[in-house]
């Protein structure tokens, strides 16, 4: 499979957005790889407000 762009957004303690560019296998993907890059991710999963593939 190739990997493709993907922007994940999500908000932080303070609820600022922040937005990480990521490359992966599909959206799935993307968000495992946020969660392991970003600890507060990995701990509060349901800060992800949205995961767009990048045409």
């Amino acid at each position: 499979m190739t990997r493709k762009s993907y922007n994940v957004r999500y908000r932080d303690q303070q609820r600022k957005y922040h937005e990480l560019s990521t490359l992966a296998e599909d959206s799935f993907d993307a968000r495992l790889i946020a969660m392991e890059k970003i600890k507060y991710l990995h701990d509060h999963p349901n800060a992800i407000d949205y995961i767009l593939l990048n045409d």
